[in-house]
């Protein structure tokens, strides 16, 4: 029996209808939770806390294999909210591109342009910090750029552009210091600038991807031995 209003009369629906009021119940506190999240956090504070911890789960566990109700209990977001803040998994993916674009970056401006080292120099302290980074992690991860253009590349051509277009930047990064190298006469003027930006950034993601198999990192050793002993030599 359920009793609505203060009619002195009941009114019996049955045993399916007899669960509306749990369900309404739920609704409505779905419903506060998200007003009281918003008033507190804010919309924007809201989608910068799902793509922060989306960015940490996808790193360590992978896109297909990361589920949004995880990534909205990591950031403490009502369940239902996402669509507020993005259309669609793959829109939250692109999203997580952008923010991972700008921590590399940032680390890119931390190291390139620093003109009181040789652009060499630059370089490997760029290669070191990383490395010492991926060993503190326990060489765990990898790249997260290049851990979404192997997984989504052939499935996603949006995907394939955004990663694309962040390879284009990080190739631009490395030809200015190849440039500036050239131009102080620290590397062989044979050298093609575009072509070997393009190498070493190929070579730089392989090793980052060997380091993930053998948990040390050798192949990033490897690497810098090759790059800076012999390439650019």
């Amino acid at each position: 029996m359920v009793k609505y209003f203060s009619s002195s009369k009941n009114y019996s629906y049955g045993k399916t209808l007899n669960m509306l009021p749990n369900a309404m119940e739920l609704i409505l506190i779905d419903i506060y939770r998200r007003l009281v999240y918003y008033i507190f956090m804010g919309k924007s504070d809201a989608k910068e806390s799902i793509i922060k911890h989306g960015a940490q789960l996808v790193h360590s566990r992978g896109y297909n294999n990361t589920g949004l109700s995880d990534i909205l209990n990591a950031a403490g977001v009502p369940k239902g909210s996402f669509y507020f803040y993005f259309k669609s998994k793959d829109d939250f993916g692109l999203a997580l591109l952008g923010y991972y674009w700008e921590f590399i970056q940032g680390m890119i401006n931390a190291h390139f342009s620093d003109k009181s080292k040789p652009p060499l120099k630059r370089l490997e302290n760029f290669i070191d910090a990383y490395q010492k980074f991926f060993k503190r992690i326990g060489f765990r991860g990898g790249c997260p750029i290049g851990n979404l253009m192997q997984e989504m590349s052939d499935l996603n051509e949006d995907f394939r552009a955004k990663v694309g277009d962040i390879y284009s930047l990080m190739k631009k990064g490395f030809a200015g210091l190849l440039d500036e190298a050239h131009e102080k006469g620290d590397i062989p003027a044979s050298i093609d600038i575009d072509s070997m930006s393009q190498f070493i950034l190929n070579s730089w993601e392989g090793s980052i991807m060997h380091m993930k198999l053998t948990k040390s990192d050798e192949p990033l050793n490897l690497f810098k031995h090759i790059v800076f002993e012999q390439l650019l030599k």
